[in-house]
């Protein structure tokens, strides 16, 4: 920077306190100006300012509906210089009923479902404020009820915070993560949250738990029940905690004596996408034998509520179905509550008092400057009515000094002070008459306004019958304002109207309900035949069925092989990982039964790993296993290391850029190893020479490969037996190569082999 003597100044200043100093500003202005809601109104600035520039554009509950492009253009441009997305979201969400406990948009259009269907792009979609949000958001903003502070760039002015009359950070909630924090407030009946509202109110002091008696807990839009009653009181008091949530599971009767499950509400964190995974997980059970008394599973949810049905076999254990899916699935589920909003400017953790202690305070607040603010105003009023009442009395007078004056300066004049020079009067008792007047400036403003008709006996008396109420509403003010009781009274009664106009019954229940207590039915062990065909479709088969089908099994897919339904399949892949897969999770059934791909259990990915060996756990560990990398490296491991809890695990170690090129069982009877190259190079010999190693090892190296060639094949070669390959249209036998020893170089196939 430059001074006047044009000499430079350089600040020299640490760069960690430069960039500690522009870390805190910044996550300041996310904590406070973006991710969290304000104690007072409960509502974030995106959507305090979409609400308040749907009131300045008119857009009122009794008005038409609007475009939500323009909305969210005018919000943008004037008050929130932010992504669109970010704002038609905000007023998406606050037009959902199953999201909020008091919508406060009137949307028309497709605002999206419960299921997780997104709404229709903001060009397509209408909106309009509800009647709650008008009467009890954004009234009295002309009254100087709250501050209003410049916009983004200073050419309009926005309200700090709406004069929100109802606790709304209670009512709907609040979710939103800033920087180092989260907010997340479950929703609670308005009805109740208003009782508890009034209590406090009446009683001045209560304790957290006597104020859960009118607000005995959240109330989710999406019904559920509450299943950690005592808990709630730790939770009311700390801000913090976990709700246990339920969804509702009804029985009913059918034809033939069956019984179905039907879901009538589910836990709210459920909402959207919840749904979907939830409906996938009664299927995956259904699949996999874990509720085989499932047949049928149907969605007839609709905008009536939510409706999904199961259909059951006839005699099925309906208790023992429903601790499944309260176990296995999404229907019982834990709600994190942090009640973290922004309290006199900074962001703090309350309880419900302290909540509550902040919202009635801002009620005191706007109320005290809502009735100052008429106060003046009726008093502004009193004094004019006044004056007109005093010139009806001398409106002879008056007219002879209007007569007599040579423009409305002087007449004002004469009306305020009595000031007569250059005024003509017709007498002089009329001159010492106006000496005498004393109007204020408003009084005498008012009177040369005052139209003629207003001299009419009739207006004189309706004049001081309105005079009469000024004067009546000036003492109510004045109560108000000066007697604490009596604003408690005002509020109090605002708060009551709200309650009988937009308050309704409780949706979700509350209820020390017992922890679930599920224990799987254990399985009848069997055995059955694993089938997997070339392109990773697996499933299993009972025996009967493999041998009745055993050629088309055998010719249709790459791994058959027997296990029992308790145990596990190993994969081994060419990363050199190892994946166990529970049989019983596989499907089961009939041979033509569509199989599911190996992708879809563990975490095999088709897309980095090749599978080279596929086995029942059970065999692996009964054998020793030969392990061949594209490196050369060989090592016997014996299977009983693969024993493992892990579903995926490393089976071996692998040099930098290495990987498996098979994973071959051994027997007693093999007797030689042959190794083949990508270039044609074969070596021979003895299995012995291969060590066993631990899983955890590279191995040793089985052949000396040239520059760019990898080792391709392994065969075994079993004592007393012969082994034929095709190698480029050449039979080969290869027990007749050459007898050779391990890490040597190998040699090419002559023609005559």
């Amino acid at each position: 920077m430059k001074s006047n003597n044009n000499s430079e100044h350089i600040l020299r200043t640490e760069y960690s306190d430069v960039m500690q100093k522009s870390y805190i500003d910044y996550a300041m202005s996310v904590i406070i100006a973006r991710a969290l809601p304000d104690v007072r109104d409960g509502l974030k600035p995106v959507q305090r300012r979409t609400l308040y520039d749907m009131y300045e554009l008119g857009i009122r509950y009794d008005k038409p509906y609007r475009k939500c492009a323009r909305i969210v253009g005018d919000t943008m441009g004037k008050y929130h210089p932010h992504g669109d997305s970010s704002i038609y979201e905000a007023l998406v969400v606050m037009s959902q009923d199953f999201k909020k406990g008091l919508p406060l948009v009137d949307g028309h259009g497709n605002f999206g479902s419960i299921e997780g269907d997104g709404a229709a792009a903001m060009r397509y979609t209408e909106a309009r404020l509800q009647k709650a949000t008008q009467d009890a958001f954004l009234t009295d903003l002309d009254k100087n009820v709250v501050g209003f502070v410049p916009n983004f760039d200073e050419t309009e002015k926005e309200p700090e915070v709406l004069p929100v009359k109802i606790p709304n950070l209670l009512i709907n909630g609040a979710e939103g993560i800033a920087v180092g924090m989260a907010t997340s407030i479950p929703p609670h009946n308005l009805g109740e949250v208003i009782d508890a509202a009034l209590a406090y109110m009446k009683k001045g002091t209560m304790t957290t738990e006597e104020l859960m008696a009118y607000m005995p807990g959240p109330d989710f839009p999406t019904g559920g029940i509450i299943t950690n009653k005592d808990e709630l009181l730790s939770i009311y008091e700390t801000g913090q905690g976990r709700l246990h949530i339920r969804g509702k599971v009804e029985t009913e009767k059918i034809k033939g004596g069956r019984d179905r499950l039907v879901i009538t509400e589910i836990p709210y964190t459920m909402i959207g996408a919840g749904i979907g995974k939830f409906l996938n997980d009664i299927y995956q059970l259904a699949e996999s034998k874990k509720a085989p008394d499932i047949v049928d599973i149907s969605n007839q949810s609709s905008k009536e509520g939510i409706r999904i049905v199961l259909e059951l076999r006839k005699n099925a254990d309906v208790e023992y179905l429903k601790n499944l899916l309260y176990k296995k699935t999404r229907l019982e589920d834990t709600f994190s509550v942090n009640m973290l909003a922004v309290a006199d400017g900074r962001p703090e953790t309350m309880g419900l008092k302290t909540i509550l202690d902040y919202f009635l305070d801002f009620q005191y607040d706007i109320a005290t400057r809502k009735y100052s603010h008429l106060l003046i105003k009726e008093e502004e009023k009193s004094e004019v009515q006044e004056g007109l009442i005093k010139a009806c009395d001398v409106i002879d007078l008056i007219i002879e000094i209007l007569r007599g004056s040579k423009n409305m300066a002087q007449a004002k004049t004469c009306l305020i002070s009595g000031e007569t020079e250059g005024i003509r009067f017709k007498t002089k008792k009329s001159e010492r008459d106006a000496k005498k007047l004393h109007f204020t400036e408003k009084q005498a403003s008012a009177i040369l306004e005052m139209r003629l008709y207003k001299l009419i006996g009739l207006e004189i008396q309706a004049l001081m019958k309105e005079h009469e109420e000024t004067l009546k509403r000036i003492a109510t003010y004045k109560d108000i304002l000066e007697n604490h009781a009596s604003m408690t009274r005002v509020i109090a009664s605002e708060l009551k109207a709200f309650k009988k106009s937009f308050a309704r019954p409780r949706r979700t229940a509350i209820e020390n309900a017992e922890a679930v207590i599920f224990e799987e039915k254990k399985m009848e062990a069997m055995e059955v035949t694993f089938l997997m065909d070339r392109f990773g479709y697996c499933k299993t088969i009972d025996m009967p069925t493999f041998e009745r089908n055993q050629e088309a099994a055998l010719a249709e897919n790459r791994y058959v092989f027997r296990c029992m339904n308790t145990d596990k399949i190993c994969l081994f892949t060419d990363t050199g990982k190892l994946h166990l897969i529970k049989a019983a999770d596989l499907p089961f059934g009939k041979f033509r039964d569509k199989a599911i791909p190996i992708d879809n259990f563990g975490n095999y990915d088709s897309s980095e790993e090749n599978i080279l060996f596929v086995d029942s756990l059970e065999h692996v560990k009964s054998c020793r296993l030969l392990f061949a990398s594209q490196q050369g490296m060989l090592k016997q491991v014996d299977g009983g290391q693969f024993d493992v809890a892990k579903r995926t695990s490393q089976a071996t170690k692998l040099a930098e850029n290495d990987r498996l090129a098979a994973v071959i069982p051994l027997s007693d009877d093999i007797g030689h190893v042959v190794l083949q190259t990508r270039d044609g190079i074969f070596l021979r010999f003895d299995i012995r020479e291969v060590p066993e190693k631990k899983k955890a090892a590279i191995g040793v190296r089985g052949i000396k490969l040239a520059d760019k060639d990898a080792l391709d094949s392994v065969f075994l070669l079993s004592r007393g037996s012969e082994t034929r390959i095709l190698y480029k249209d050449r039979d080969i036998v290869l027990n007749k190569l050459k007898l050779s020893h391990r890490d040597t170089k190998g040699t090419k196939l002559r023609s005559n082999l």
